[in-house]
């Protein structure tokens, strides 16, 4: 598998994680982002890169939240802000 084949199939897990916990926690983010404007998703990325550096100082003691876990919800943080940002654009 090449690179870009990669990056797709990365991209799908990305949203299948998107979709699961959107239906476990509703969407929260874009009611947040609504409420808090941007200050809300810059908090939630700077939680999880201090979990990222953590990660790579000690192994973790949850052990389904690791370093790739953490990245991906990274990611996920990143797109949903992208999403947000130009929902709020095309409605302004």
């Amino acid at each position: 598998m090449n690179k870009i084949e990669r990056h797709q199939e990365i991209c799908e897990r990305l949203m299948k994680i998107y979709a699961a916990k959107n239906k476990d926690y509703g969407d929260s983010f874009g009611e947040g982002f609504q409420e808090y404007g941007l200050i809300m998703p810059s908090i939630r990325l700077d939680d999880k890169l201090r979990r990222y550096k953590q990660l790579i100082k000690q192994e973790a003691e949850v052990k389904d939240e690791g370093i790739i876990d953490t990245l991906l919800d990274m990611a996920n943080y990143c797109i949903m802000t992208v999403i947000e940002l130009e929902n709020k654009e095309i409605n302004s």
